[in-house]
Parts: structure tokens; C-alpha cells; sequence
């Protein structure tokens, strides 16, 4: 009898798909597994790109640190887990994850030279579902997933279009988008069937958004895994940045028109308009998630800062959401940027775990939105502060933590440690990019650089579209001299140059 009720199981089981076409597109799904060899840091170290940053000898030797133990967690394919691509491990339970992966590649890209980071992100589209979905959470030593399909916290966060297009950025690789193009799409179609409320609005959980332990709904019971019947501002907003970043990969193909592509057009209104209206508070200037009755729940949580690099936010509110990031009430701790604010009443000053802990990936989410609406000057503030105190730490334990403490110069208070994982963002990307102020534009074949340093600094062998490139600025007396800096590329490209208050030059390198 047992096993009859099971063949029936699994007959039910298969009456839940809805074949979706571009998944028959995905070639990953019968791709061969990688058979290459995985280079070693030692030998490698030569190749990978070099700050220069005189009298910070601290910051560069946590910069080389990251680097050394993100080369301990390569690992090759195991072809009966239907893995297809060598990858560098989560480094947490023997599991690769989405949202960690999605921002690990995105320190990862700088040793493009070396390792092909971004072919992490494979093998989730080698794992992808005839309908579309991929588990977030894929067993590395067998065939196995560690969440069904229609469990809430099953997948997410979906920002893998975000991260890829962070990579094309660097590298002005179409081919890679052409092949990733296809699953993306199914991905966040399955979403949109599975993930919605009946309004079209987005929910997920607290191991769904990423931020485990954050008491979000009203009902605290199961909270990690639990929707709690609420609309999630988070998800809502990497939605719309999913959708709208694929629509930028389809016009890139030429697939603009597709029906399903316009159909992400339209979401993308449809949520802007929704996250604007409904889950906006005028009084407090801060988007919060919204409950069963459609009250909000007041909770100033770092995930809303999505709506930001979304770009959501209309013009005449910036100023005022962004103002919560610079307020020592709230976000401006002694380490910025906190994942939840200190005027919350579940704020922990040691942080315990997402609430109030310093973590790379959020942070690196910020900054990212602080430099697409223009707020450079408090993103280079916010990263100077990270890389201090991250180096700091790094001085008193000889390693990199998953997360930091949010009131001290010390490891979170639920945090791994040898976490390369994603806190290599802050010695490798939060460094070139908003430190140095280092940040490619590939599609226009230009490097913009927004010089803020005056001592002497740059990096040799700067990866970008397939050229190691050194850039380095000569030490100045002031931040309004105009820098000088020298460029070595084997081919043309464009240096977009800010200094000072405001002083911009295009330098033909």
C-alpha cells in the first residue's frame, strides 16, 4: 500500500509543472561538467589585480587575505549533484546558496584573470526546474535540494540578474548574457506565478528574503520560514530590478518585444506604482513592509534600501530616505550601515545576526544605490568606515567575519569566521569601487574614477573587458587639485574623471 500511495505521490507531483519554454532554451541544463584544473592562490597571486595605497599597508595585506582564502573554497563540479562549472563554495554547510553566491561573484569578478567567478551562478541554472524555479539552497555532494518549490522560503532572493549584470558591466561579455538570458527569464516568471498575492505583489520569508532572524511579521511563531501574509517591501523591489534588468538584457539580444518581456515591463510599473502608494510612509520617509490588513509595520530594516538601487524613489523623496543612513539615531552607527535601524526596538548593539549586525552584501547594495542616484560623497564616507573597521578587525583576529559588529570595531555576535563568503565585498569591491572610487562601464568602454584620495593610490592589472589595465593617481596636497594619474591599457579606453566639488574630465587613454 505504501507504495502505491507513493507512485501516486509522484504522478501528482508532475501535474504541478507548467513546461515553460524558456527553460527548454537553458543550455545549462545539458551542459557537460567542467573538467579544469583549479589554480592555487601562490600561483596566482602575481596575476590578480594589486592596490596601491601608500600608508595602508593594513588594508592591502586583509585585501590579499580575502583573496587567499576565497582560493581555499574553489571547488570542481560533482556531476551526480548536476553541478556543471567549477565555483568557489558559500563556505557554510556543504550547500551552495543563491543570495550568497550572487554577491560572492561580485568580489569575484576582480579575479576574472585567474577564475571564472561568475560561472558559480551555472550551476543554479543547471539546477533550474522545467517550470522555471531553482531551489536557493543546492547540495554540492549529491543530487539534492535543500527546500521543495511551493515551500515559502523555497528561493530568493532573486537578485542573479542584478549580479550578472554587474559582471557585463566589467567585462561587456554578450555572449555570457545571451546564454543566462533565458533562464532569468523563467526564473522570475515562475515567481511571479508562485511568490505573488492576488494583487501581484510579492511575499517571501525570512530565509527567503536572506535576513533569517529580522522580526518582520506580526506573528513571531515559525518567523524564519514563515510569509506571514504580509507584502515584503524587499522582494517587491529586487522584482522590479529583476524584471527591469532582463529588459536591458533582452534589448541587448534583440528580444525587446517578446510578450514576456513587455509582460516584465509592465510589472515594473505596476510594482513602482504599488511600493509608492502603499508601502511609502510620509511621515517616517521610509518604505516598510505591509500586513494582512494593510497596515505597515514600522520596522526600519536595511532591505528597503533595495527600492533605492531599484530606483524607485521618486526625485523629491531621496533626500529624505537617504537621510536615515546619516542619522546617528538610526543607521549612522560607530560601523555603518546597521541591517536594522537602532531606533527599532529589536535592535541589538552586538548585533545578533540580521538584527543590527554590519554586512557586506546589504552594504554593498547601499553604496550601489547611494552611486546611481548621485550621493557619492556619503558612499565614500560609508566605505571608508567599512574598510576601517573590517581592517581593524581583521588586525585583532587575523580574519574576515560573516558579519561585524554594528557599535564596535569587532566580529557580529552570531558570526563565522574565514568568511570568504561574501565579506570579501569589503577589502576587494568596496575598495576599488568606492574607496578608490574605481567603477566600470564597459558598454561605453570607460572606467569612471571619482578621486577622493589624496595620497597616492590606484591598482595595477585592473581587470576590465578582458584587459588587465593599471591605474594609478599621484598623491595631491588637496582634494580639489586635479589628479594625476597614469594609465597603462593595451587598448583605447575612456577615463570619466571626478575630483573635488564637482570638477569632471574625460581623459582618452
Amino acid at each position: 500500500m505504501e507504495c502505491i500511495y507513493m507512485e501516486l505521490f509522484k504522478v501528482n507531483r508532475g501535474l504541478t509543472y507548467v513546461n515553460s519554454p524558456y527553460v527548454e532554451e537553458n543550455e545549462f541544463l545539458r551542459m557537460p561538467a567542467e573538467n579544469n584544473p583549479l589554480p592555487l592562490y601562490e600561483n596566482s597571486k602575481d596575476k590578480l589585480p594589486k592596490p596601491i595605497w601608500e600608508r595602508h599597508e593594513n588594508a592591502v595585506e586583509c585585501y590579499n587575505y580575502a583573496w587567499k582564502i576565497a582560493f581555499d573554497n574553489l571547488r570542481t563540479p560533482n556531476a551526480e549533484a548536476g553541478f556543471v562549472s567549477n565555483f568557489i563554495d558559500t563556505a557554510f554547510n556543504g550547500f551552495l546558496f543563491m543570495w550568497d553566491s550572487s554577491f560572492i561573484v561580485l568580489f569575484g569578478k576582480y579575479g576574472s584573470q585567474v577564475f571564472d567567478f561568475q560561472k558559480t551562478l551555472d550551476n543554479f541554472y543547471s539546477h533550474q526546474h522545467r517550470d522555471g524555479f531553482i531551489c536557493r539552497e543546492i547540495c554540492e555532494s549529491e543530487n539534492g535540494e535543500q527546500f521543495s518549490r511551493f515551500d515559502p522560503s523555497g528561493t530568493g532572493p532573486n537578485i542573479m540578474p542584478w549580479s550578472e549584470w554587474e559582471s557585463y558591466l566589467q567585462t561587456g561579455d554578450k555572449e555570457r548574457i545571451s546564454k543566462i538570458f533565458s533562464p532569468l527569464l523563467a526564473y522570475h516568471l515562475w515567481l511571479k506565478e508562485h511568490h505573488t498575492w492576488r494583487d501581484g505583489t510579492y511575499f517571501s520569508t525570512g530565509l527567503g528574503c536572506g535576513m533569517d532572524n529580522q522580526f518582520r511579521q506580526q506573528k513571531l511563531s515559525e518567523f524564519v520560514c514563515s510569509h506571514g501574509h504580509m507584502v515584503w517591501m524587499d522582494t517587491c523591489a529586487q522584482q522590479v530590478l529583476s524584471a527591469d534588468t532582463i529588459v536591458k538584457m533582452a534589448k541587448i539580444l534583440g528580444r525587446e518585444n517578446e510578450p514576456d518581456v513587455k509582460a516584465l515591463e509592465e510589472e515594473s510599473v505596476f510594482l513602482r506604482k504599488f511600493i509608492n502608494e502603499k508601502l511609502w510612509c510620509e511621515k517616517d520617509a521610509y518604505y516598510y513592509d505591509m500586513y494582512r490588513d494593510g497596515s505597515l509595520n514600522g520596522m526600519k530594516t536595511i532591505g528597503a534600501y533595495w527600492a533605492l538601487l531599484a530606483g524607485i524613489v521618486p526625485d523629491e523623496r531621496l533626500d529624505r530616505f537617504v537621510a536615515h543612513l546619516d542619522n546617528p539615531d538610526e543607521f549612522k552607527r560607530p560601523n555603518r550601515v546597521p541591517s536594522l535601524s537602532a531606533s527599532d526596538k529589536n535592535y541589538s548593539p552586538v548585533g545578533d545576526y540580521w538584527n543590527g549586525s554590519v554586512w557586506a552584501p546589504t552594504n554593498y547594495m547601499v553604496l550601489k544605490g547611494l552611486d546611481k542616484h548621485g550621493y557619492n560623497k556619503l558612499a565614500y564616507e560609508i566605505a571608508c568606515d567599512n574598510l576601517k573597521n573590517v581592517t581593524e578587525v581583521y588586525e585583532k583576529t587575523g580574519t574576515l567575519w560573516e558579519n561585524y559588529s554594528p557599535e564596535t570595531a569587532d566580529r557580529g555576535s552570531c558570526s563565522r569566521d574565514k568568511f570568504v563568503g561574501w565579506s570579501g565585498l569589503f577589502p576587494i569591491s568596496i575598495m576599488f569601487e568606492y574607496v578608490f572610487g574605481i567603477r566600470p562601464a564597459a558598454s561605453k568602454n570607460t572606467i569612471v574614477w571619482h578621486v577622493n584620495r589624496t595620497e597616492r593610490h590606484g591598482i595595477e592589472r585592473y581587470p576590465f573587458k578582458g584587459e588587465a589595465i593599471d591605474l594609478v593617481c599621484a598623491e595631491r596636497k588637496t582634494a580639489d587639485e586635479r589628479p594625476v594619474i597614469t594609465v597603462n591599457s593595451p587598448k583605447p579606453v575612456k577615463i570619466e574623471l571626478h575630483w573635488g566639488d564637482g570638477k569632471t574630465e574625460i581623459i582618452e587613454a
